[in-house]
């Protein structure tokens, strides 16, 4: 057996020696001790709580550079709860995978502890919080101007999702399906670039990407509303589930309304698209680029998952939407500077024009996916 296929099954088998310790490559993260984390955290201070659930509590802490002591990161310490219901093999999983995955819009694992029944991972900070921070409590946004999320960055936050998503299912030799899409567990850095955390449900897919069914013998896990229905009925997990969720995110995103409640009393108080859609987003989306948008939301949440799209077409689907937006931006400008100009240039052709309503745009087929959810 190779030195690589000896590192793997390494990586993944549990140590006989110690009950409490498993088999992890040191080099691919560093181990702290809990006295460094005490330190970093001002023995887990509540006024540095940054988050909280039902998982335990993040820390924003200040960390040493190991190499370099004169060098301190901020970074963000999530201290699992003692009876977590994810606990440890959730803990391991997140390690272990936070260790080989790699992505621009993955969050970045600095390291973990695992000490006196401690278990504690370290991550990148993240300055801009959660996207369900911006969209569904403005105010919980840190040292922000609350001001919402303009379209084109929504957009912009989706499709690095999405890209994050397509990586963890067709970018690595085994499919991840993340089982936990949501839109607070997508986390935003000083630029609004997204970052998908929280692998702690996680679960290693085939080999190659495909349909074949992993069959759950554990309790199902996940959001009300995020859930695709063959996983909330019967535990069938396949990557479709993880586009399902998706799907839902693509809707907070456009509403700036909960999925799992907020939606659902907007439908049983007799409310359907367009008045659902976020009133700041209203006449700031071109109507193309509004069309294409929804389109994908429900081919996401369609209830089979044999019928939802891979990631990978909605990624190529969402890049197309930014440039329908883009393209109807510029348009708009120009004849905006023309008009105020007032020069003798001849004005662009009717169908040019772009004036962001949507008298034209059938609703009829999100609103039957919307009330039949």
């Amino acid at each position: 057996m190779g030195r690589s296929v000896q590192s793997i099954s390494r990586f993944f088998s549990l140590r006989k020696k110690k009950q409490n310790d498993w088999a992890f490559p040191e080099e691919l993260c560093r181990r702290f001790t809990l006295a460094e984390i005490r330190a970093a955290t001002q023995c887990f201070d509540r006024t540095l709580v940054i988050g909280e659930g039902g998982f335990g509590r993040v820390y924003k802490g200040r960390i040493k550079v190991d190499g370099d002591e004169d060098r301190i990161d901020v970074v963000a310490i999530k201290r699992l709860s003692r009876d977590s219901v994810q606990g440890v093999p959730a803990f391991r999983v997140e390690v272990q995978l936070l260790c080989q995955l790699r992505h621009p819009n993955l969050i970045s694992l600095v390291g973990f502890c695992q000490e006196n029944g401690e278990r504690i991972i370290v991550y990148d900070y993240m300055p801009n919080g959660t996207l369900s921070d911006y969209l569904l409590d403005p105010s919980n946004i840190k040292n922000k101007d609350p001001f919402p999320l303009t379209w084109k960055q929504r957009l912009k936050i989706c499709i690095g999702v999405a890209r994050s998503i397509h990586y963890l299912h067709a970018g690595v030799k085994h499919a991840v399906i993340h089982r936990a899409v949501k839109c607070s567990n997508v986390l935003l850095d000083q630029n609004l670039v997204p970052k998908l955390s929280d692998f702690g449900l996680s679960k290693m897919g085939p080999p190659v990407l495909s349909n074949a069914l992993i069959k759950l013998t554990s309790r199902i896990f996940g959001t009300i509303g995020y859930l695709a229905p063959e996983y909330a009925m019967s535990g069938q997990l396949t990557e479709k589930s993880d586009v399902y969720s998706f799907g839902m995110v693509l809707l907070e995103v456009l509403c700036a309304k909960s999925v799992s409640r907020e939606i659902f009393e907007c439908v049983q108080r007799g409310e359907t698209f367009p008045a659902m859609i976020d009133p700041f987003l209203m006449g700031k989306v071109a109507p193309d680029c509004l069309r294409k948008f929804m389109i994908i939301a429900m081919r996401c949440g369609r209830p089979a998952g044999a019928e939802r799209p891979t990631m990978g077409e909605v990624q190529v689907e969402l890049e197309c939407a930014l440039e329908l937006q883009e393209r109807a931006d510029t348009v708009k400008q120009l004849n905006e500077l023309r008009t105020s100009a007032s020069t003798s240039l001849a004005p662009l052709p009717a169908h040019d024009m772009e004036d962001y309503t949507y008298q034209n745009i059938s609703f009829s087929e999100i609103n039957e996916i919307i009330c039949n959810r």
